[in-house]
């Protein structure tokens, strides 16, 4: 019998010996393995933490004590510890698990997390709670090296340092590897500065020191002095000592029994505590270890070759012909730079994600990956802006949030000639409600300055991204984790700001539709024409600033206007359209806006949440015709 069929709550997890814990290892990285190549998810960060979290459990009493995931990509190893195994292979689908912590999942993720940096700040409001309640509880947090660099997790840090509050922090470092010399040094030098011993000796010399007349406070202050200068010569802990932790470390994140000591080791110490875990990304699977950034958030794959099925067209046994929209945007951007050296790109650690790598193997001066830093991103664009070039910024609908007063602030306030591509705006389906980009037209609209479009297809995407780089202004694209229609219609007129396009006559209702939405509602009309419904069906192009004229006229035509959008409902595209048909006193028009409700929507796949929300064109269909219409 497999050790895993056992362990059910990591109470059980206590009950193995450390001999057994590298086997439980390897069944668990064979359970991720085995729902990942199915699912899809984030393989080769959870393959990398598996001895860490079964470390982090063995030694800790969760959910009494917390344990804080950063970013969540690598939870999965907790899960499975934690009364969750059984349901782990319906990791990613609709009402299964989720794959990132959850609050409402379980009682062992105390917060519902997907982006990055935060858990040192919540992490530190636990440990005031606990303070104030006067309970003692453990605080500890797993943060990774990318987002370390964010800046809410180093003003969480200074803060941290500054009050002394009791907490743990893991720095899972997995992009360095570990010299055998400096980690047999730093194993010993762990082994020794963790010890109980150890630590009570410092605290009693201390305390005999003080007593000293005139000299005590002086000679502490020498004796922390020279510690934390030996110290720095061997271990590369500086900057954390300064802002107030104890370092510890690097150590082998892959030997159980060397973490479970040292963690059992600094459990007795006050103060914040920072201890440095060198891990490697995709450990255990050949694959994921060679190529850990396609197995960071990977597709379904075959587990004996590693590769992908996302591509492959199972039942014709060839590639899907249509490329992605951000295929579409990265193959355009690079020819359009080839001809325009002012054109300059910025991500925030998503270069491959938003298709910019391969801009920067043919411009690598011109492209800007500045880590999970999404505000320093738009800064940074602002500036480029004002030296005189063209920043293009590729980020994830659901990150671009993190940015919000810097484009305010330093771009459209300035009225800079910044262009957002907007990825992932929409329903992106598995990662879950951390990651849907469905509020960017609602926090974006509201910003004056700001040209907004979404393009029905990849060759009006096109159109757009040339339309942005020629206007002299701030400018969003946004657009969907999906690929083009296969059969893309022809433009019927260029693009002119704030202008629509009619695709289709009608004389019954209008359907005034946004990006993704087009096509839906194009086929959506086509089958209202079968039942003896005429429907007219607009392209809008432009979610701000809107086509006042065109909505004007196609409203009095049909008095019945259907606004169709890939994004909550509330303060979105509909309701621009019915803010203006009020302004306007057009009290004869009826509108019906569709679109997705102001709530956060769990995972699943995109095609399956379109359809429970009515954005296909049979829901589209049966939403107009349970309308209440006057």
């Amino acid at each position: 019998m497999r050790i895993l069929e056992n362990i059910n709550s990591p109470a059980e997890l206590k009950n193995l010996s450390l001999g057994e814990l590298p086997g439980l290892a390897q069944e668990i990285r064979d359970e991720i393995i085995q729902a990942v190549s199915v699912n899809g998810g984030h393989l080769a960060s959870n393959l990398g933490v598996v001895e860490l979290t079964i470390a982090l459990h063995y030694v800790f009493d969760a959910p009494r004590d917390y344990i804080l995931w950063d970013t969540g990509h690598q939870s999965y190893a907790h899960k499975i510890l934690t009364g969750r195994r059984e349901r782990f292979k319906t990791l990613r689908q609709l009402k299964g698990i989720s794959g990132f912590p959850n609050k409402e999942e379980s009682p062992y993720d105390p917060f519902t997390v997907g982006h990055a940096a935060t858990a040192i700040s919540t992490g530190l409001g636990l440990a005031y709670a606990r303070d104030l309640k006067g309970t003692k509880e453990k605080i500890v947090v797993v943060i990774g090296d990318a987002s370390l660099g964010n800046g809410m997790a180093f003003e969480a840090l200074n803060h941290a340092g500054h009050v002394q509050k009791d907490i743990i922090v893991l720095l899972n470092d997995n992009e360095l590897s570990i010299s055998p010399s400096v980690g047999a040094l730093s194993r010993y030098l762990n082994r020794i500065i963790t010890a109980p011993l150890y630590n009570k000796a410092r605290r009693e010399i201390e305390t005999f020191v003080k007593k000293i007349p005139r000299v005590g406070s002086k000679a502490i202050v020498a004796a922390k002095r020279l510690e934390e200068g030996l110290k720095n010569l061997i271990v590369p802990g500086m900057v954390f000592e300064e802002m107030g932790f104890r370092y510890f470390g690097p150590i082998d994140g892959h030997n159980i029994n060397l973490i479970i000591s040292t963690l059992k080791n600094i459990s007795g110490i006050d103060g914040p505590i920072l201890v440095h875990i060198v891990t490697k990304k995709g450990k255990g699977y050949e694959f994921a270890e060679k190529f850990p950034m396609r197995f960071h958030s990977a597709a379904p794959f075959n587990i004996e070759t590693g590769k992908g099925l996302d591509k492959v067209d199972a039942a014709m046994g060839r590639e899907l012909p249509c490329p992605t929209y951000t295929e579409v945007l990265s193959a355009e951007l690079i020819r359009l730079a080839a001809s325009d050296d002012k054109i300059v790109t910025i991500t925030a650690a998503m270069s491959g994600g938003t298709g910019l790598d391969k801009f920067l193997k043919d411009f690598p001066d011109r492209f800007f990956d500045v880590g999970i830093a999404e505000s320093h991103a738009v800064g940074l664009s602002a500036g480029l802006a004002q030296g005189g070039f063209k920043p293009i910024v590729a980020i994830y609908s659901t990150f671009l949030q993190r940015a919000y007063d810097q484009i305010i602030q330093e771009v459209c306030l300035q009225n800079h000639h910044v262009v957002f591509c907007v990825d992932r705006a929409g329903l992106v389906g598995d990662d879950g409600a951390t990651h849907q980009g469905i509020m960017d037209m609602a926090f974006l609209r509201t910003i004056p300055n700001l040209i907004m479009m979404a393009p029905k297809d990849g060759t009006e995407l096109k159109a757009m991204l040339k339309y942005g780089l020629n206007f002299n202004g701030p400018v969003s694209i946004r657009y969907p984790k999906s690929r083009v229609p296969e059969r893309e219609l022809v433009m019927g007129s260029e693009l002119e700001i704030g202008r629509s396009e009619v695709l289709r006559e009608g004389k019954d209702l209008t359907i005034i539709a946004i990006g993704s939405m087009v096509y839906p509602s194009l086929e959506a009309a086509e089958i209202l024409r079968d039942e003896g419904v005429d429907a007219a069906v607009i392209n809008a192009r432009f979610i701000k600033p809107i086509d006042e004229e065109l909505i004007k006229d196609w409203g009095r035509k049909t008095n019945r206007v259907i606004t169709v959008e890939e994004g909550i409902e509330e303060g979105g595209f509909g309701s621009a359209i019915l803010e203006f048909i009020e302004s306007q006193g057009l009290w004869d028009i009826q509108v019906l806006r569709l679109g997705l409700p102001c709530r956060f929507i769990e995972h699943g796949t995109r095609e399956i949440l379109l359809k429970e929300f009515d954005l296909t064109p049979a829901g589209i269909v049966n939403r107009i015709k349970r309308a209440k219409w006057a």
